[in-house]
């Protein structure tokens, strides 16, 4: 019920009212005859009379209370939902800010389609389009996000409106009593509500207008994207099937369509950064997980390169150690080659950017390492590949660019014919890289030949390709070099790493790179190749059909995408985790007794972050693949079920291990005794821990038996140990020298501490001897057996000065001779 509708009703209630009370009046002031009926109806009547009007007046007396608790019930919901409506416009959508964006949205619509949907020219180019396609997609989901904003909030404003007309639609609101001074007083709470929802009311019809203006502008928007993306891809579509037909005419031909060459560049300049602006926001996690990997690499490189150091490893200008040299730009070599993979349909100048970071690290690396004349030649082909990738960011054709891309494929191909035929193959340490060369300088013929007879698109792609193959070919081979020249370097120091630690066969990396990585190397080159022409995406498009194709099993849906992310994710934190144990085990970076301390700290807590690790891989794999939680659900079931028939001895294995990690009654590195049996905890798993034994061996025992074991730590006590030496000395003895003597050797030893000092007690009358028991306290648990060594050999020699005898247990024996056993006899 609207607001209007609701107004009259009052109004027309009051007059109501007024008429009853005037009416109530007048009836007061009528004479009645009342007196003369009562004489004439009889008893019975009377009652019957007097019972009917009660029991209307009793019904009539409930309705009203009913209805007025119904009543009090509305105008309450009413005012609590004035306010929630109020609160909602008060914090609802940033109209301005909305507007602002469509504004920005629009001026970025007038630069993606200018040169593809406006200034045409007469024909368009690959590069154009994809860029603006990549522009339009961007836009297209920043206007859908946008426009559903906009409905939600839309929705909400009218949801309040739908239910304040409920409210007051209700038929309880409109029961009115028949008592005027009740009646009165309800009406006057109608109009306070009527009030109340007046302005508010007008205020959501006010803000439904308005954001129903923006809704058809956002709406506009979306409908123009989305006929130029129809447009574009219909331009690709026939430029991938004419890939080999005439674009324009020869380049000494006639100029259909002439545009300034300075707003060519700058159209260029503009889309070349709005996509790359729109690709990092969108990747910004990524980005985030490529410095950390850089770091990671550059650590691990640079505590290799501090061990070789140490240990005068290093070889003259390091030779066959170019990773140890330079750590950092190695790193950022190895790490941007490979993971610039992970950036799935990046744009061009975001790919130009990682390729320019990545030649930077080579020509560094390269320095003093290869001869002038090849780093002459590297430096030659990375600017012929830098002015092709300038060219290549130019999105609309001209003539002048024409003339410019034949001169650089013409001065490309001349170039490369001298290295292949008059190179100095003998210093070429990849011989690879010349058939690098000689694709690249039939890439630059064929692109010169395109180029002068009109084929535009299929110049410009064989033109990037040509030189994009020698530079990437080269950082290519130099990255699986790296590689397998830090994992060679790593087996020299890390042999005798644990190998559960670290998933990693050191024995079978050697100065040869294995053919697999070459296969890797082959696999990305064609996928970097394949990028510039038109046909790669039709062509590779079943592949990725195949790959994010959803699947069915039972109720649960997937993608093989989603697998292997879930796999790649695991794999990654697994691997993480074993890199973490393996850097905390490192026994090379432990040179003095603060860094030893700091290896056991961090050892300490090696299970809780590994925990730690993979427990966020798996929330991180289930997230990224879309798993149900109600499946998690049946599968914890089903752990359940295994553990209660005959997993019961691994879960208490895993769970004394938490409680290890947590409570911490033995850390990595403490000193231990078991049963007897002394050593040194060396690792804290899952299931089991590893102690090293003082016989050299290393001893598995699962975490359930090292919790219920009578566990002796003695580093828990500050790794001190109270020792006790037993001695005997004749009975002629000077008990005060002896004992003289005893605590003055006990002091002289540097190893016994003097808080708590020693103590000589004198224990009782042997046999042969008066026993003494001393007991010292050394610094170290490992100091005690030699230190006792050593006080028995000054105790020894400073009895023997002192004359002090420490005697042989010895026996009398006493032979009586007896006449009577004479055998003689």
């Amino acid at each position: 019920m609207s607001f209007k509708t609701l107004r009259y009703i009052l109004i027309q209630a009051l007059i109501l009212v007024s008429v009853a009370g005037t009416f109530g009046q007048t009836k007061d002031s009528l004479p009645s005859d009342s007196s003369k009926l009562k004489t004439k109806l009889s008893f019975v009547a009377r009652m019957q009379q007097f019972a009917e009007k009660s029991a209307k007046s009793s019904i009539d007396d409930f309705e009203g209370d009913k209805a007025a608790i119904a009543q009090n019930r509305i105008l309450e919901e009413i005012k609590k939902k004035i306010q929630k409506a109020k609160s909602f416009l008060k914090n609802g959508v940033d109209t301005l800010g909305t507007k602002a964006k469509l504004i920005s949205l629009n001026e970025d619509f007038t630069i993606a389609k200018d040169g593809v949907l406006t200034n045409k020219g007469s024909s368009q180019t690959f590069r154009n389009l994809t860029t603006t396609s990549k522009i339009l997609t961007e836009l297209l989901n920043k206007a859908n996000a946008s426009k559903a904003k906009l409905d939600l909030y839309q929705s909400e404003v009218n949801r309040f409106r739908y239910d304040l007309d409920s409210l007051l639609s209700q038929r309880d609101l409109f029961k009115f009593s028949s008592d005027s001074a009740t009646l009165s007083k309800f009406m006057g709470q109608l109009v306070v509500a009527a009030y109340e929802v007046n302005p508010v009311d007008s205020s959501l019809k006010k803000e439904n207008n308005s954001i129903q203006g923006m809704l058809n502008q956002v709406n506009l928007q979306v409908f123009k994207i989305e006929t130029g993306l129809e447009e574009i891809e219909r331009y690709k579509q026939d430029i991938a099937r004419n890939t080999f037909y005439r674009d324009f005419d020869n380049i000494w031909g006639k100029v259909a369509f002439y545009r300034p060459f300075s707003e060519i560049l700058n159209q260029a300049q503009a889309k070349g950064l709005l996509t790359l602006v729109f690709y990092l926001q969108n990747n910004i996690g990524k980005l985030a997980i490529l410095l950390l990997i850089i770091s990671a690499a550059f650590i691990y490189l640079r505590s290799l390169k501090s061990i070789y150091e140490a240990n005068k490893l290093t070889t003259d200008n390091y030779e066959g150690q170019r990773v140890l040299r330079y750590p950092f730009w190695s790193a950022l070599l190895i790490s941007v080659s490979l993971f610039q993979f992970m950036f799935f349909s990046p744009p061009f100048i975001l790919s130009v950017i990682f390729w320019l970071i990545s030649s930077l690290s080579l020509t560094i690396i390269f320095r003093g390492f290869i001869t002038k004349y090849w780093m002459n030649v590297w430096l030659l082909m990375a600017v012929f590949f830098i002015i092709s990738a300038l060219d290549n960011l130019i999105l609309q054709a001209s003539r002048t660019e024409r003339w410019l891309m034949l001169a650089l494929s013409l001065t490309g191909s001349i170039v490369g014919l001298m290295v292949l035929f008059k190179g100095r193959k003998e210093e070429l340490r990849e011989k690879l890289i010349l058939i690098a060369i000689g694709l690249m300088v039939f890439l630059e013929l064929a692109s010169s030949i395109t180029n002068i007879f009109g084929r535009y698109n299929l110049s410009k792609a064989l033109l990037i390709s040509g030189f994009l193959d020698v530079v990437v070919a080269i950082l290519f081979l130099w990255t699986i070099r790296l590689i397998n020249e830090g994992l060679f370097l790593a087996f020299n120091v890390y042999t005798k790493q644990d190998p559960k630690l670290f998933y990693l066969n050191f024995e079978k990396v050697g100065k040869k790179v294995p053919v697999a990585f070459y296969l890797l190397l082959i696999f990305g080159w064609i996928i970097l190749f394949g990028r510039n022409f038109a046909g790669f995406e039709y062509a590779s498009a079943p592949f990725r059909d195949f790959f994010a194709r959803e699947r069915t099993i039972g109720d649960y849906s997937f993608t093989i995408n989603s697998l292997l992310l879930f796999i790649l994710i695991m794999g990654i934190s697994v691997a993480t985790s074993k890199i973490v144990s393996f850097f905390a085990s490192d026994k090379h970076q432990v040179q003095d007794d603060k860094s030893k301390n700091a290896l056991q700290s961090v050892g300490s807590w090696l299970l809780l972050i590994r925990i730690g690790i993979l427990s966020l891989g798996l929330f991180l794999a289930v997230a990224a693949a879309g798993i149900p939680v109600d499946r998690i659900t049946i599968v914890l079931g089903a752990l359940g079920v295994g553990i209660g028939f005959g997993l019961q001895a691994l879960v208490n294995n895993l769970v004394s291990g938490l409680i290890i990690a947590f409570e911490k009654p033995v850390n990595v590195g403490d000193i231990i005794e078991i049963d007897g049996q002394g050593g040194t905890m060396k690792s804290i798993g899952f299931r089991s821990s590893v102690i090293s034994t003082w016989d050299g061996a290393d001893v598995i025992m699962p975490n359930g038996d090292l919790l219920n074991s009578h566990l002796i730590n003695w580093s828990m006590g500050g790794s001190k140990r109270r020792t006790l030496l037993s001695i005997g000395v004749a009975y002629d003895s000077n008990l005060e020298k002896v004992k003289e003597i005893l605590t003055q050797t006990l002091d002289g030893n540097p190893n016994v501490i003097k808080t708590p000092p020693p103590s000589v007690n004198y224990e009782q009358f042997g046999n042969s001897s008066i026993d003494i028991k001393v007991f010292f306290w050394t610094k170290h648990f490992r100091e005690a057996t030699q230190t006792k060594s050593e006080l028995i050999i000054a105790i020894n020699d400073a009895f023997k000065s002192a004359d002090i005898k420490i005697p042989y247990p010895q026996q009398d024996i006493t032979i009586y001779k007896n006449e009577d056993f004479d055998t003689r006899k």
